[in-house]
């Protein structure tokens, strides 16, 4: 195996609407985390509104920065390598991270090394905090489930960096979905959050909400899903009862939750992979996580929640991979919103 040298790199991550920075010691040892979040400025809009997310982040990067290096105790002549998010993202998010990182690079004189935001959920599972007892490390092959808001894909990686893409979402990705659901069923945003809190009071079998098993295929589907709940509230509301937003929500959320741990842990089986990993926003789910690890077959990967959700620390993480490795990135890259990992 081979030794990958000693590195401290420092990550920005402003793909949506949180502003962060980290510091990250070899990949795994996290020496300092800061998260400015914009959620209650969007939370009135029911969504992200990108111009007033990108405007945020321009008041808060240098902030995030030098909290992060103060939080480190390290100084920018200590940091080995710049990382941060080119994508996918909004454009005008990505841009403030990513102009910030080239001029700390330039300025530095240290390697810049662009990430893939979705590498980077993948990566979060290296990270524990610096002092902490050391977590085993994901062993490959690696079945790898990435859920989040704009989402849901399993790839197996067989090796640092290196990832086969073997099913994704038809149309609508798990996150997205709670957000939809959530929004029918009246409640705040984000959706997923409200979702378990309102899922705890209610029965997951009183409605029996189907499931897209997409046959011989890894692939995802929860559009029939959120179809079916919006049918189920307007017989509901038709009928003028009252709507049980518990019992909806819990079936809502045991159908979600079924589909995904049936479908990785089959994809897992299929490829004989060692270990299960799930990262991405959704993988925060109580119910999700609850399924993951009550089962022994697999040893499984979560991270823990802090890093569920965007952060600069998974970002820290998949950026020492790839500088160890020898992907650096030229100061002339640009945001690139688009997959594959590469």
């Amino acid at each position: 195996m081979t030794t990958l040298p000693s590195a401290r790199i420092l990550a920005i991550e402003s793909s949506c609407d949180e502003t962060a920075c980290a510091v990250i010691e070899n990949g795994r040892a996290l020496l300092a985390s800061v998260v400015a979040s914009q959620m209650e400025i969007h939370a009135r809009y029911g969504g992200v509104y990108p111009e007033v997310a990108s405007r945020q982040h321009v008041l808060s990067i240098v902030p995030v920065v030098e909290q992060a290096l103060a939080q480190s105790h390290l100084t920018l002549k200590d940091i080995d390598a710049v990382a941060v998010t080119r994508g996918p993202g909004l454009a005008g998010s990505l841009v403030v991270g990513m102009n910030m990182a080239k001029g700390l690079a330039l300025g530095l004189g240290r390697p810049l090394v662009g990430v893939n935001h979705l590498e980077g959920h993948i990566y979060s599972s290296w990270v524990y905090d610096a002092g902490e007892v050391v977590p085993p490390e994901p062993q490959f092959p690696l079945m790898a489930l990435l859920v989040s808001g704009g989402h849901t894909e399993l790839n197996l990686m067989t090796d640092h960096l290196e990832y086969q893409r073997l099913g994704s979402t038809l149309d609508d990705a798990a996150g997205e979905a709670f957000d939809k659901v959530a929004r029918l069923l009246g409640l705040a945003y984000p959706g997923g959050p409200s979702i378990q809190k309102a899922a705890e009071e209610g029965d997951p079998t009183r409605f029996s909400f189907p499931r897209a098993w997409l046959e011989g295929t890894d692939n995802f589907s929860f559009s029939g899903l959120k179809t079916a709940v919006l049918y189920e509230v307007r017989e509901l509301e038709k009928k003028r009862f009252t709507l049980p937003v518990h019992d909806l929500a819990a079936s809502f959320q045991a159908a979600v939750v079924d589909v995904l741990f049936t479908k990785t842990m089959e994809a897992a089986r299929e490829h004989q992979a060692k270990e299960i990993l799930v990262a991405g926003g959704v993988s925060a789910n109580r119910a999700l996580r609850k399924a993951f690890q009550s089962q022994t077959e697999f040893r499984v990967h979560i991270p823990p929640l802090a890093l569920c959700t965007d952060n600069a620390a998974m970002i820290a993480a998949a950026g020492y991979f790839r500088f160890a490795l020898g992907h650096i990135s030229p100061l002339d890259i640009d945001v690139q919103p688009t997959w594959p990992l590469s």
